[in-house]
């Protein structure tokens, strides 16, 4: 009986969820996020939080700011919402009308008239191309703006919105763009994917499997170890550089957000300072969270980053 009791113990311990810590800020991380972002030329917004200690630093942490393609995010979990309550079907097969085509750069932009192809693979060009002729779908089929906004609201995100092509948001398109976020909800919506509990295990478990497998790896991804896994999503407009990271570090994980506005470098390359600032806080970060671990970049990666 005292076997069965402990194995029933030892099954109920591995099926729990991640153990948190209630946020509690750090005054050394705090203060070396500040010393990174002074005199950046721009408006910067930094969450981070480490899971298991709770240990936390924020910069306009609760400040709205553009998503730009970190919108998928929210278009990701309301289209496996549908899924859930049988609206959708990861195997549907959806028809590109040339109605649907937002660029010719992009992979789906390629599609002609009448061609089929199945829902998840829109999904997966969504985030891992951040594909925006097949995001805009998406978000057409998951109900719109309006229905992707009723469930962040329905869930607690009261800054999170898709602006683009939602009735009533006009103003908030012209400020923010497709949609807008702060870095702490953005970071909390990733958490809530990864850990399970933003639309049911299963589908959770799907979301997290997509978030790993982004092109998009020169920013933060290139500051962690190639052996750790990391959830993301990025996002870039003319002002504006963000992502938003869930890492599982080999001393628990972690969790941040890095979104900048009205940034002077309006450049489309690796040296853009938005992009320098993110993989320098990413870094910072694993090196906070991992201070024994040996691993540094290899010299001359940023050949790669393109």
């Amino acid at each position: 009986m005292r076997l069965l009791a402990l194995l029933a113990a030892l099954l109920a311990a591995s099926a729990a969820p991640l153990a948190q810590s209630k946020p509690v800020a750090d005054a050394a991380l705090q203060a070396a996020v500040e010393r990174m972002i002074d005199g950046f030329d721009g408006t910067v917004g930094v969450y981070v939080r480490h899971l298991p200690s709770g240990r936390t630093a924020a910069v306009r942490a609760d400040t709205l700011f553009p998503t730009a393609s970190m919108v998928k995010v929210p278009i990701l979990v309301a289209v496996f919402d549908g899924i859930e309550r049988s609206a959708l079907s990861y195997g549907d097969d959806l028809v590109f009308r040339d109605s649907l085509r937002y660029s010719e750069d992009d992979l789906f932009g390629e599609l002609r008239d009448g061609a089929t192809v199945p829902l998840h693979q829109a999904v997966e060009l969504m985030l891992s191309a951040s594909d925006n002729t097949a995001s805009l779908w998406l978000q057409t089929l998951a109900g719109g703006g309006e229905a992707i906004n009723a469930w962040l609201a329905a869930h607690g995100f009261e800054g999170t919105r898709v602006n683009s092509r939602t009735p009533g948001r006009r103003p908030d398109w012209e400020r923010y763009g497709w949609g807008q976020t702060t870095p702490r909800e953005i970071a909390e919506l990733v958490r809530r994917i990864v850990e399970g509990e933003a639309v049911s295990p299963a589908a959770d478990e799907e979301m997290h499997r997509l978030l790993t497998r982004t092109f998009y790896d020169d920013e933060a991804v290139s500051a962690l170890p190639p052996s750790v896994q990391a959830a993301t999503k990025q996002g870039a407009v003319s002002q504006s550089r963000s992502e938003v990271v869930y890492v599982h570090a080999p001393s628990g994980p972690y969790v941040f957000s890095v979104i900048t506005k009205d940034q002077s470098d309006e450049r489309y390359e690796p040296k853009n300072a938005g992009y320098e600032l993110i993989r320098r806080l990413s870094r910072l970060f694993w090196e906070t969270f991992e201070p024994t671990a040996t691993w540094a970049p290899a010299p001359g990666g940023e050949r790669f980053r393109l």
